[in-house]
């Protein structure tokens, strides 16, 4: 009896330590990286602590205790933070005329350094672009790989640099486009590409972000000593103060600009940052609408990292999404919405 008085004493304490914790990872998305820089880096551990409330609310029900309602409180209040983390039901809405769909994928150079051990990885992803053959398609670290085809488009922006080996991004089209641009980041070979293209009487604004890296090893089975935690942590904190210079930038462009709108492509960071909250603002997160399970978009072992977005305008009905997280030619994997404008003079 004795023992499971402590048990519970410890567990209560551990409880409230957590809870404390996570209140104050609810608050980091509204802080500034500049202003609070190590302190950002805490956004990255919210679904962990989102698991964990959850897993004292189960021990408290079993329990029949009081501390349930704390838990559930907490996870209440959180509400909004596990829709970004994980949907239990898709939505698949009837296909309709005014359908398109929209890829944004980072597609690593096409493997050009054989980071994969394959030698297929262009002619796959052609294969694969065919198949699910989008209307749009926005491309991140785009290459000019000679095995690259994608002549299904007649209308193309490709904005590359570089002397030996030029590499950008691309966004292709089969709707015409009828202007095109780019948002260039300080001190960064990071930017944003954006086209307008012309849909029957409508005109619409698409963006292909890239945003700045964190740069950091996806195996988390290497060794990580105290040196090594440091140079990551201070590593990462820099990279979302650069992001957040990068995401103003983004935003000012958006607001000024007064067509239907949709942001796409690589932010590098989680849909719990400051960074994530600025550039969405009131646009629609395409997975948050119809997509199901986690979304993972990046290959990063043992968590489902979800890093690359389709953000939509409310004038948007997102009628399905998908991220293809079964298809391993980089390091990110492609992600799909099919939308319907809903024009406001009908």
């Amino acid at each position: 009896m004795k023992n499971q008085t402590w048990l519970s004493k410890i567990m209560r304490f551990l409880n409230i330590v957590l809870v404390i914790v996570t209140i104050l990872a609810y608050v980091l998305p509204f802080l500034a990286p500049k202003l609070f820089p190590l302190l950002s880096v805490f956004t990255l551990v919210l679904p962990f602590l989102l698991i964990l409330n959850f897993l004292f609310f189960i021990y408290w029900l079993l329990q029949l205790k009081k501390y349930t309602f704390i838990s559930g409180i907490v996870l209440l209040l959180g509400i909004t933070f596990i829709n970004k983390l994980y949907k239990f039901s898709e939505t698949n809405m009837p296909e309709s005329e005014n359908d398109f769909v929209i890829m944004s994928y980072n597609v690593r150079l096409f493997n050009l350094y054989e980071w994969l051990p394959k030698k297929d990885v262009p002619k796959e992803i052609n294969k694969f672009i065919a198949q699910e053959n989008p209307e749009i398609l926005c491309i991140q670290e785009f290459s000019l790989v000679d095995a690259i085809n994608f002549s299904q488009y007649k209308y193309n922006y490709i904005n590359v640099e570089g002397k030996k080996n030029k590499y950008g991004q691309a966004i292709f089209s089969k709707f015409k486009i009828i202007n095109e641009g780019e948002i260039a980041f300080p001190n960064s070979s990071n930017k944003v590409i954006y086209v307008d293209v012309l849909k029957k009487k409508d005109t619409i604004r698409v963006y292909s972000m890239h945003m700045q890296s964190v740069k950091i090893s996806t195996d988390i089975n290497e060794k990580i000593d105290e040196a090594k935690s440091k140079f990551i942590f201070k590593r990462i904190s820099e990279a979302f103060t650069e992001q957040q210079q990068q995401a103003e930038l983004i935003r000012k462009n958006v607001e000024d600009c007064k067509l239907p709108k949709i942001i796409c492509g690589d932010m590098n960071n989680s849909a719990f940052s400051y960074v994530y909250r600025l550039i969405k603002s009131d646009l629609k997160d395409s997975f948050e609408e119809a997509g199901s399970g986690f979304g993972k978009t990046y290959n990063f072992k043992y968590y489902p990292a979800r890093i690359d977005y389709l953000l939509v305008e409310k004038e948007f009905a997102v009628k399905q999404y998908q991220s293809f997280d079964s298809f391993f030619n980089s390091d990110h994997f492609p992600i799909s919405t099919r939308l319907e404008l809903k024009r406001k003079d009908k």
